[in-house]
């Protein structure tokens, strides 16, 4: 008789990811990051377990978009007062914090439940090319060579 296996939490080994967003594509590289977040990479992937990795990305302020997305993407915010909705561009949130941008995404490709916030607190978002986890031994993935396929 076979058994399914279902990882337990003390089983899970969690690795350390380096993305560069430099010239690279958003919805792309954000899908790529959930994966990894999520642990669907790894053959012992359980869904109600949080087994993913920890994910770098760097030079997020310098990423790419598609097609007329600079202007037509909104992002919006409500002050919860009559007349309280205010809407950024997403050149106009690259300007002001390209590392929203990249979290929002992410977080939309995440499934919606308890281990969300405890997927988001293990993705760290520079927009510059320095980070702080050197001490970590981050594994670099080139996803333009789909290191990640």
């Amino acid at each position: 008789m076979n058994h399914t296996y279902s990882a337990k939490p003390k089983d899970v080994k969690r690795s350390w990811y380096l993305l560069d967003a430099k010239d690279d594509t958003l919805g792309r590289l954000a899908s790529i990051a959930a994966t990894l977040l999520l642990g669907k990479n790894k053959p012992q992937f359980t869904s109600h377990i949080d087994c993913g990795d920890y994910v770098v990305i760097v030079n997020a302020g310098s990423i790419k978009v598609t097609g007329n997305k600079l202007t037509d993407k909104k992002y919006y915010r409500h002050s919860h007062y009559p007349g309280g909705l205010h809407q950024r561009s997403l050149k106009e949130q690259l300007e002001i914090d390209p590392t929203k941008v990249f979290s929002d995404a992410v977080c939309g490709m995440l499934p919606k439940n308890k281990l969300l916030d405890d997927r988001m607190k293990r993705l760290k978002i520079y927009a510059g090319s320095e980070h702080s986890h050197q001490a970590q031994n981050p594994q670099t993935l080139n996803v333009k060579k789909g290191d990640l396929s």
